[in-house]
């Protein structure tokens, strides 16, 4: 199984595991890690921004137009921010660390 840790909002890191195919935000649910995910991965809001660690930014896929257009709504926007909801866990990403932004804009309650 692959693991991947997580960088909470108080610094502390969190390893837990994280099967294959599943994404960043549905990892982070079975964990009980502080991701909201309004609107539960169909990409219609920004809660699930996660700041990716530059040495693993690199190896996702590109994301979206759909899901830039999102980010572009996200709090504390960083080069290497993506949405959790987007980022699906393979092999080669056994070790992903991401951490979460000091806090979310959920557009969907406003």
């Amino acid at each position: 199984m692959a693991k991947m840790t997580f960088i909470e909002r108080d610094g502390k890191r969190r390893e837990v595991d994280a099967p294959l195919g599943l994404s960043v935000l549905e990892i982070a649910h079975k964990h009980g890690v502080d991701i909201e995910g309004a609107c539960e991965g169909s990409l219609a809001c920004s809660t699930c921004h996660v700041i990716v660690d530059p040495e693993w930014f690199e190896l996702l896929k590109d994301a979206s137009e759909d899901e830039e257009d999102m980010l572009d709504l996200a709090f504390g926007l960083t080069q290497t921010s993506r949405l959790g909801c987007q980022i699906i866990m393979t092999e080669e990403l056994d070790g992903l660390t991401v951490r979460l932004p000091s806090s979310t804009r959920n557009m969907m309650n406003s």
